[in-house]
């Protein structure tokens, strides 16, 4: 069957998958419910290493659109291929991978969160859903549902309705959505005597074998949290998080890098309560 036939016969939903693909969109059919289809045999009860859930990164092996965001393709072949042919006749809905094309979509899901982003993000491309509206910006970031109130972040490791190229200005992702998804650090109970914060094993060489790299690391730190212009309590925790991250398991912070690290963030107005908490609640997200 020629690929103009197929298309003819399964309508503007695979036309519209196709277009999409032709502009580098990785894309895939949704059944009814706005779900992805079902798992095929090979693929049921997690036999591909964590799955059907697509929470573990990686490709989707398998030639049907069991996998939801790590299925979808910009391949023509794929589309309209044997494997995806008869579950365009069920279609009901073509969904898109944000994170693959490096864009993030703020899923205001109704009116209450349409205001709030009004009042809150930058202008954007925005595009109509049924109850509220898709905000996106360039860049991806991690996904997570509920950040707040009717607004989930569609980026990477999920898929989003495709519902029009929408209006406006595409801009770039601010750290206002950034910060919605990282987690404000738990409050500590007031105690009687000072709190101390620990380093990781500090005084040791930088296995990076280069000898400003971490000199360079802490000043870059500094600077985001000088630069932070909003969300600055999160922007600090996430500062923290990123430098534990890179030289907290290789022995090389000392106390003199994370007094550094404090005197930026308190410079900013943070209190040291603050910054001990951040560091306190990094150092336990990275089991150190």
């Amino acid at each position: 069957m020629t690929q103009p036939t197929l298309i003819r016969r399964e309508g503007a939903h695979l036309r519209t998958a196709l277009g999409l693909a032709k502009r580098s969109v990785p894309v895939l059919p949704l059944r009814a419910g706005k779900v992805p289809f079902g798992n095929c045999p090979a693929c049921r009860d997690n036999t591909c290493g964590g799955r059907p859930n697509m929470k573990t990164p990686g490709p989707c092996d398998c030639p049907r659109p069991c996998h939801a965001w790590a299925a979808a393709t910009t391949d023509p072949e794929v589309i309209t291929g044997p494997a995806w042919a008869a579950l365009w006749k069920q279609a009901a809905a073509v969904a898109y991978h944000p994170g693959g094309i490096g864009l993030t979509v703020v899923d205001l899901d109704h009116a209450d969160a349409v205001a709030w982003a009004r009042r809150t993000l930058p202008d954007t491309r925005t595009v109509p859903t049924t109850r509220g509206e898709h905000w996106i910006y360039r860049g991806a970031m991690q996904s997570a549902n509920a950040v707040r109130p009717g607004v989930d972040i569609k980026s990477t490791m999920v898929y989003a309705r495709w519902l029009g190229p929408g209006t406006g200005t595409m801009t770039a992702l601010p750290d206002t959505v950034r910060d919605l998804i990282v987690k404000e650090p738990s409050p500590v109970q007031p105690a009687s005597r000072a709190v101390t914060v620990p380093v990781p094993v500090g005084g040791g060489e930088c296995p990076h074998r280069v000898p400003a790299y971490l000199e360079r690391g802490i000043a870059m730190a500094e600077q985001r949290i000088t630069q932070a212009t909003s969300g600055v309590h999160a922007a600090v925790y996430r500062v923290f998080l990123a430098v534990l991250s890179a030289h907290g398991r290789c022995g090389c912070l000392t106390d003199t890098h994370m007094t550094r690290l404090f005197a930026a963030a308190q410079a900013k107005g943070e209190s040291p309560r603050h910054c001990t908490d951040a560091w306190t609640n990094a150092l336990t997200r990275l089991g150190l």
